[in-house]
């Protein structure tokens, strides 16, 4: 029963972070560094709210209840790290996002927002990835080397602690 809590957590809260780094990039390219103060400030009030508010929260409940299923399902399966690595980039996207946020609001006048385009196509090939390696689940070879799988025997190269 709580894995089907864990699970159900953890899509809500990717569904709520996927959606929030697509729609902030959009939000953001409509900024126009000559608009009037009151758009300036609507525009500013959403994108902030939504990133702080809505897409964090959502990021890192969507990052605990996906560590919490790791451990309770037991997948330590080569797909599942490479999952984690395009997880990362999806977090260092975030990250991105925020800068850009926080760059729009402190600069009016002065920043132009990037093109949304070539982020979107980074976010969306991400979620691709990640999608695509957890429904497919596909054979990845370990490339762990053999001297990483298990103890040597050895003592450590330190002298006795002292006393």
């Amino acid at each position: 029963m709580i894995l089907a809590w864990v699970k159900g957590l953890h899509i809500a809260a990717l569904i709520l972070w996927c959606a929030g780094l697509v729609a902030l990039p959009l939000v953001l390219s409509k900024h126009d560094v000559a608009e009037e103060q009151a758009d300036y400030a609507r525009l500013r009030r959403i994108t902030h709210y939504g990133y702080t508010r809505i897409v964090t929260p959502a990021a890192v409940l969507a990052i605990a209840a996906g560590t919490a299923l790791i451990f309770l399902r037991q997948v330590f399966e080569p797909w599942m790290f490479a999952k984690l690595v395009a997880v990362g980039l999806l977090v260092a996207l975030h990250a991105l996002v925020g800068h850009v946020v926080v760059l729009m609001s402190e600069r009016r006048g002065e920043y132009a927002p990037p093109s949304s385009k070539p982020l979107l196509a980074v976010v969306l090939a991400t979620m691709t990835v990640v999608l695509t390696l957890v429904l497919a689940k596909p054979v990845i070879p370990d490339l762990t080397p053999a001297w990483l799988d298990g103890p040597q025997n050895r003592q450590l190269p330190l002298e006795a602690t002292p006393t």
